[in-house]
C-alpha cells in the first residue's frame, strides 16, 4: 500500500488519564443517529449535483436519485418512526434520541435540502440544459405552433386514459396511490339565474391522476429535444375533463405512503402467494409525506392533510418540478457530451475464450473487479455451465435479478437440458419482490427446484456453484461476490467476485447450499464467515485479534470497505480497538454511527465517504494480523440486520496475487482526493481537497483507466 495510507499514527491511550467506560457504548455522545447519518449521505448525493464538474446530464441524475433516495427513506424508515410515535413509543434509538425528537430533526434537514435541489435545477441545470437545445417549457410559455402539437398529443394519447374523480357525499376522498402524480383543483357548476338572483353550488374538490404510462415530459418539435410538462398539459386541458363546469387552477400534488410491512412468514403455508399479497399491499399503506406545489392555496393544503390523515408537519412544499426521476427521460438523448464518457468494459484474458472458462478458473482463482471488468464474465460462467454436457448441476442464490437476466435464462436452458439446478430465489428482496414473483414463477415451470428461504431471515448472499464431471470425478467452481446477480446494476455498482476451485471453500459452499435448501443447521464452516450463525462472532474476533496484537506492542491496522456501520456492538469492538492503539480506516459509503475522532475513544479511527460516478457496494475487510495478511469479501455491511438477521456471506481470499489487488483497491479509496469526504465527531463530512503540489487522484478514474479492453493490470486478475 502507498506511503500516504500508512501515514496514520497510532496514539497510545494515555495511562494518566482513565478512558472512557464503553460497557454504555449506546451513550449519545458516543454515537451518530442512523437516520442523521443517512441523510448526510444523501446530502452528498445532492452534493454531487450541484458539482459543476459533472457533465449536465450527470448532475440531472444525481439530483434524481437524491429524490428517489428521499422517497425510499420515507417510505421505510420515516414510516417507521411515525408508527412508533402514534404507538406512543419513547424509548430512544442508541444516539439517545426519541423518535419524536428524531422525526423533528429529519424535517429540520430536509426541507433546506429539498430547497437546494429545486434551486440547482431551476436556476442551474435546467437553463444550462437549455443553451445546450435541451428546452422544458411550461404549457403557457409555448408557441401557438407548439400548443397545438402539445394539443393533438393530449388528445390522442391523454385524454382518453385519464379519470377525474370529484369528492362529494356520494363520492368520497379518492385512494391516492405511492408516489403518483396528481392534480387537484376545484369544480362547481356555472351560476344559474333564477329571476333576479343567481344560485351558485360550492365548489368541491376533485383529483385528476397523471396515468403512470405516459412520459412526463411532452416533446413539442420535430426533433424531440423541446418538451413541457404532462402537468401542465392536462391542466391547460382540464376544461375538457370538467364540460360546463367551472374550474379552478390546478395544483400538482404527491403522497407517499408507508412501503414497510412485517411478513408473518410462520402463518404463511405458501411464500410465494403472501408475497403476491404483500406486494398489493405496498400500495395501501398509510401516508407518511404529502408533497404540495408551492403555490397551492392554503385551504386545499388543510384539506388534503386533513383527507391523508397526517399533520401540517408531515407536508412539503415543491417548488419546481415534481418526482424529479420523470426527468431521467432526457437523459436517453443522444446527447454524448452531455454525459460521463462511457465505461470501456474489460475481460480477463483468462475468460475470454468460453471453451476455456473452466480450465482457467481451475488454473488459479479469478478475479473480477465491476464495473471495469465486463459482467459477461460472469453471465458467461452460468452461460456456459448451461451449455456444457459435463456439468451436472448449478446452484445459486438470486437477490435481485433484474428484468430480462440473462442468468435467469441460462438457469432455465440448463433445467431443461437436463441438469439439476436449484436456484434461491428471495421473494423479500425489497422493492424487487414482484419482478422477483415471476421470476421464481418461469423458474419453477421449467423444472428448476426453487427454494424461497428460510423462515425469518433474508438470504442476501451472492453465491453460486457449479459442477461438472471431469473423468471420475465432480469438480466444483464456485462464484462468490459482493454485488447481486444482476446484469443491469453491475453497470453502475462497484463489486468484486471470486472464481475458485477451492476444496476448503467448496466444501463449505455446497453445506450453505444444502442448509438453505434442506433447512439443515449446519454451524461448522472451516473458512467461510455465515450470518446468522458465525458472521459476527467471527468479525468481533478478528477485530480482538488486532486488539491484542496491538497491546502486545505489534503493528497492528484494520481496514474496513463497506456501505453502512450501524451495528452497535461492533462500533464498541472498533472503540476498544482504537483505545489500545489500532490504527483503523474505514470507508463507509452510507451510514455510520460511529465517532471518529473522539478523545480517548476513537483518535485511531478515521471514517472517509466516497460518492462518485458509480454507486459504491463492494465489502472489502483488511487486517495486518501482524504481517500476516487476512482480506475477506462478502455481501454484508455491519448492520444488525445483515449480522443477525439475514444470511449472509463473507469470505476470504487466499492467492497473494489477489489480495495484493484488492490492497491496492483499498488503498486508492484512502487516498481519493476527488470522490472523498471525512466524517468529523460531530456527524458531520467535509470533502477532501487535493493540496496544490499534491497529485488529484480518484479512485473510479484510477480503475477505469487500469482496465481497458486490451490493456490488464500488471499482473493478472
Amino acid at each position: 500500500m502507498s506511503t500516504a495510507a500508512t501515514k496514520a499514527k497510532t496514539k497510545e491511550p494515555d495511562n494518566a488519564k482513565p478512558l472512557p467506560n464503553l460497557r454504555n457504548v449506546k451513550k449519545q455522545q458516543f454515537l451518530i443517529n442512523r437516520e442523521l447519518s443517512w441523510l448526510e449521505f444523501n446530502r452528498r448525493v445532492l452534493e454531487e449535483g450541484l458539482d459543476q464538474r459533472h457533465p449536465l446530464l450527470e448532475r440531472l441524475k444525481f439530483l434524481a436519485i437524491f429524490s428517489s433516495n428521499l422517497d425510499e427513506f420515507f417510505m421505510i424508515r420515516v414510516s417507521g418512526l411515525q408508527e412508533a410515535v402514534e404507538s406512543g413509543v419513547t424509548q430512544p434509538s442508541p444516539d439517545g434520541l426519541t423518535p419524536t425528537e428524531q422525526l423533528k430533526e429529519i424535517r429540520a434537514r430536509v426541507r433546506p435540502m429539498v430547497a437546494t435541489q429545486m434551486r440547482c435545477l431551476k436556476t442551474d441545470v435546467l437553463p444550462k440544459l437549455a443553451q445546450a437545445g435541451i428546452v422544458i417549457r411550461p404549457y403557457d410559455q409555448l408557441s401557438r405552433r407548439e400548443k397545438k402539437i402539445a394539443d393533438n398529443y393530449f388528445v390522442e394519447n391523454v385524454f382518453p386514459i385519464l379519470t377525474p374523480q370529484a369528492v362529494d357525499p356520494g363520492h368520497p376522498f379518492p385512494y391516492v396511490s405511492s408516489l403518483s402524480l396528481n392534480l387537484g383543483l376545484m369544480v362547481a357548476p356555472p351560476r344559474r339565474k333564477t329571476g333576479d338572483s343567481a344560485v351558485a353550488k360550492t365548489p368541491r374538490f376533485a383529483r385528476v391522476k397523471l396515468p403512470p404510462i405516459v412520459p412526463k415530459l411532452i416533446p413539442i418539435d420535430e426533433q424531440g429535444t423541446s418538451f413541457t410538462f404532462l402537468g401542465n398539459l392536462i391542466a391547460a386541458n382540464i376544461g375538457s375533463l370538467f364540460p360546463h363546469m367551472k374550474t379552478s387552477d390546478c395544483y400538482l400534488f404527491r403522497v407517499t405512503r408507508d412501503a414497510d410491512h412485517d411478513i408473518k412468514e410462520d402463518e404463511a403455508s405458501d411464500l410465494l402467494r403472501t408475497m403476491q399479497q404483500h406486494v398489493r399491499s405496498l400500495r395501501f399503506g398509510d401516508a407518511v409525506r404529502l408533497e404540495v406545489a408551492a403555490d397551492m392555496p392554503a385551504e386545499m393544503v388543510s384539506y388534503l392533510t386533513e383527507a391523508l390523515k397526517l399533520t401540517p408537519d408531515d407536508v412539503y412544499s415543491v417548488d419546481g418540478p415534481f418526482n424529479l426521476p420523470d426527468l431521467m427521460q432526457l437523459y436517453d438523448l443522444d446527447r454524448p457530451e452531455l454525459k460521463d464518457r462511457p465505461l470501456q468494459l474489460a475481460v480477463p484474458p483468462a475468460l475470454r475464450d468460453g471453451a476455456e472458462f473452466f480450465d482457467a478458473i481451475k488454473r488459479h482463482d479469478i478475479l473480477v473487479h465491476h464495473p471495469y471488468t465486463s459482467y459477461s464474465t460472469v453471465t458467461n460462467f452460468i452461460g456456459c455451465a448451461a451449455q456444457d454436457p459435463d456439468v451436472v448441476a448449478i446452484k445459486i442464490c438470486l437477490y435481485r435479478t433484474g428484468k430480462n437476466s440473462p442468468i435467469v435464462s441460462s438457469l432455465i436452458e440448463a433445467s431443461e437440458s437436463g441438469k439439476q439446478v436449484a436456484a434461491l430465489v428471495e421473494l423479500k428482496a425489497r422493492f424487487d419482490e414482484e419482478s422477483n414473483i415471476e421470476w421464481a414463477r418461469r423458474l419453477e415451470q421449467a423444472g428448476v427446484h426453487v427454494v424461497y428461504g428460510i423462515v425469518g431471515l433474508k438470504t442476501h448472499c451472492k453465491l453460486a456453484m457449479v459442477v461438472r464431471r471431469e473423468g471420475q470425478v465432480l469438480q466444483r467452481y464456485v462464484h462468490l461476490a459482493t454485488g447481486n446477480y444482476n446484469p443491469t446494476t453491475s453497470r453502475i455498482y462497484t463489486d468484486v467476485g471470486l472464481f475458485t476451485t477451492d476444496d476448503e471453500i467448496a466444501d463449505d459452499a455446497t453445506n450453505l447450499f444444502n442448509s438453505l435448501t434442506g433447512f439443515s443447521e449446519f454451524d461448522e464452516y472451516d473458512c467461510l464467515l455465515v450470518a446468522p450463525v458465525n458472521l459476527r462472532k467471527k468479525i468481533i474476533r478478528l477485530i480482538k485479534r488486532e486488539t491484542a496484537h496491538a497491546k502486545a506492542g505489534r503493528p497492528a491496522r484494520i481496514i474496513a470497505k463497506i456501505n453502512s456501520l450501524t451495528d452497535v456492538a461492533i462500533a464498541r469492538a472498533l472503540y476498544q480497538a482504537s483505545q489500545a492503539g489500532v490504527s483503523m480506516e474505514l470507508v463507509v459509503r452510507g451510514v455510520c454511527i460511529l465517532r471518529p475522532n473522539l478523545a480517548g475513544v476513537s483518535d485511531n479511527i478515521r471514517v472517509r465517504s466516497i460518492v462518485g460516478r458509480f454507486l459504491e457496494h463492494s465489502r472489502i475487510f483488511y487486517f495486518s494480523n501482524n504481517g500476516k495478511e487476512e482480506v475477506y469479501l462478502g455481501s454484508a455491511d455491519w448492520m444488525y440486520r445483515n449480522l443477525s438477521r439475514r444470511v449472509e456471506l463473507v469470505f476470504p481470499v487466499k492467492d497473494p496475487r489477489l489480495r495484493d489487488y484488492l490492497k491496492s483497491i483499498l488503498d486508492a479509496y484512502l487516498n481519493d482526493n476527488v470522490n472523498a469526504r471525512e466524517l468529523k465527531s460531530d456527524g458531520t463530512y467535509v470533502r477532501v481537497r487535493a493540496a496544490e503540489s499534491e497529485k488529484k487522484r480518484d479512485a473510479q478514474l484510477e480503475f477505469e483507466s487500469a482496465f481497458t479492453p486490451n490493456q490488464t493490470l500488471k499482473y493478472e486478475l
